[in-house]
């Protein structure tokens, strides 16, 4: 699906980050743009074979916190930024538009995370303290996990290189350079793939990341 962005680093893996919408206009404020776009996302959901109630989401409030989730938690967890599971069956969506995406996959555990990090995000460690949780939760060793941003807004259109900053935390929790991949794609610079909060003066949609584990 031409609206799909998927990464070569996680081929095999259900993912992907479904981009902005060719037709709606979007000059609202989150929730409905969430709301308004919630059917043309769940078309993506199912063709990476999952329904809607497999779909796991964060309340995305800024912060630093990660939850567990698994087949039987809410559909959103509160409070958080960042979702970890290791259960078939679950996928888990992280909403974007300037704010990256960070993508956890642990090929050895089958573990793996989703990550909401922008400037105030990448300040608390977001990412970092994802990697940790999925160390203590599953078992996972940083050195098999692979890493990847998504766009996100970049200098010179913003101030704040937060994915320069993401990629160190990476590599601090023990990320082996190898596995660790950035798309390099600023959001602000193509409004005809992505939305772009600051672009676009926070009256705009959301994109919507999408990583998962396939029922057997």
């Amino acid at each position: 699906m031409d609206s799909m962005m998927t990464f070569p680093a996680l081929a095999g893996t259900p993912h992907g980050l479904i981009l902005r919408h060719p037709e709606l206009l979007m000059n609202v404020d989150r929730e409905e743009a969430v709301q308004c776009l919630l059917p043309w996302h769940e078309e993506y959901v199912q063709a990476l074979g999952f329904s809607r109630s497999d779909l796991r989401l964060a309340e995305q409030v800024h912060g630093c916190g990660v939850a567990v989730v698994g087949a039987e938690s809410p559909a959103m967890s509160a409070g958080v930024d960042g979702l970890i599971s290791d259960e078939p069956g679950v996928l888990l969506g992280i909403y974007v538009a300037d704010c990256c995406a960070a993508f956890l996959h642990d090929p050895v555990n089958l573990a793996f995370g989703l990550v909401h990090s922008g400037k105030k995000g990448s300040e608390l460690g977001i990412v970092g303290s994802a990697i940790q949780r999925m160390r203590d939760a599953f078992g996972s060793d940083p050195a098999d996990m692979v890493v990847q941003l998504s766009p996100c807004i970049r200098p010179p259109a913003y101030e704040v290189d937060f994915a320069k900053g993401i990629r160190a935390q990476c590599l601090e929790m023990g990320v082996k350079p190898e596995n660790l991949h950035d798309c390099g794609l600023c959001t602000s610079t193509d409004l005809q793939r992505f939305y772009s909060y600051r672009v676009e003066k926070g009256k705009t949609g959301r994109m919507l990341a999408l990583l998962g584990r396939l029922r057997s």
